[in-house]
């Protein structure tokens, strides 16, 4: 009988917190059913910065490459959730490796920074995201273009690529304030030594004096022109805060053969906080007073409920939950929706009364 109907048969049996309990007294990954993962490596790769190799149970499903995984530690007490985007392309040994920048203020980036050692385990989500590689995409010449922290998820679709095809035609513009700010100096150097068709080319923005492989600027056209003059015939992809994103994508998207990008900081909201109305919680069986137009997520945490979450930013779905009546309305696009149905709690806000199973 195989593992997975073995447990599909004892399920009925099974109470996985139980299960989870006694079995972790002999494997801290060991469980019934939750994808958990052990820290195997840890290592400084730039101001604030670690990279942690991860070492995956059974359960969980893996990624393609460019995808976020939500990573789950318990901080104070309080078990929280953000989400990482791999650096190395999902393989059989059920490694992958997230590359962390502490946040200002961030609760889970400093505990990831400071205080998460090998040998200690998080827990993964569900793999998400959709700008990941085409069929056959490493035939193609390439223009990665990351601000600050956006270099992680291309990092991850730059090897991808070398590892399909070795000769890949690949260019990466990484944008950082400071040389201290660099990712992954010495990877690239040993990835360029072994694929002479990739170039990396690494743009400063305040320091005072550039190295003869760096470049200066902020994005512009002239920038791009100079350094990838064959830019009609690229694919690009595109990761960084919201204003980066926004104005890569004024300049690239319709000159670019294929554009692609995402952004790990919102756009501003479109939705002004208004005067308070009720949220029922069906579950909770709660009345919690929230301003009307600000994001559920917030205004529910601020009232000590705490749903669970992972990007904050409407993508991975983590905080969808029903709501069975009122009026809610998205706050970066100001769409309203009085139906019932699932809604996602970081991006929308309560223009009504409304009820939430929750």
């Amino acid at each position: 009988m195989s593992d997975g109907v073995l447990h599909k048969a004892m399920a009925p049996l099974v109470a996985p917190p139980v299960f989870d309990f006694w079995v972790q007294k002999i494997n801290r990954t060991l469980s019934w059913e939750r994808p958990l993962a052990r820290v195997v490596g840890r290592e400084v790769t730039a101001r604030g910065t670690v990279t942690l190799t991860l070492k995956a149970n059974r359960h969980f499903r893996g990624y393609a490459a460019g995808q976020h995984v939500p990573v789950s530690v318990e901080v104070d007490g309080v078990r929280l959730t953000r989400t990482y985007s791999p650096v190395t392309p999902w393989q059989g040994d059920r490694r992958l490796a997230i590359t962390v920048r502490e946040v200002d203020g961030g609760k889970v980036s400093a505990a990831l920074v400071h205080a998460l050692s090998v040998g200690d385990v998080v827990e993964l989500g569900p793999a998400f995201g959709d700008m990941v590689l085409p069929d056959g995409g490493a035939s193609r010449p390439w223009l990665l273009v990351a601000g600050g922290s956006g270099i992680t998820p291309l990092m991850c679709l730059a090897r991808a690529l070398l590892a399909e095809n070795p000769s890949a035609d690949i260019t990466l513009m990484m944008w950082a304030r400071e040389r201290a700010d660099l990712c992954f100096s010495g990877t690239f150097a040993d990835l360029r030594a072994r694929h002479p068709n990739l170039r990396v080319l690494p743009v400063l923005t305040r320091e005072s004096r550039c190295l003869p492989n760096e470049l200066s600027g902020r994005p512009g056209a002239e920038l791009f022109a100079a350094q990838v003059p064959d830019i009609a015939t690229r694919a690009v992809r595109a990761c960084g805060p919201w204003g980066f994103v926004e104005t890569v994508s004024s300049l690239l998207a319709p000159i670019a053969a294929d554009f692609d990008s995402e952004c790990f900081t919102p756009p501003p909201r479109a939705t002004q906080a208004g005067e308070a109305v009720t949220v029922t919680l069906l579950r909770s069986e709660r009345q919690v007073q929230v301003p009307a137009g600000a994001p559920l997520l917030e205004s529910l945490e601020e009232q000590g409920v705490q749903p669970a979450y992972g990007c904050r930013m409407g993508v991975c779905n983590t905080c969808v939950c029903d709501k069975r009546a009122g009026t809610t309305e998205h706050v970066y696009n100001s769409e309203q929706h009085a139906e019932a149905g699932p809604v996602r709690l970081c991006v929308n806000a309560a223009r009504s009364d409304i009820t939430l199973d929750l």
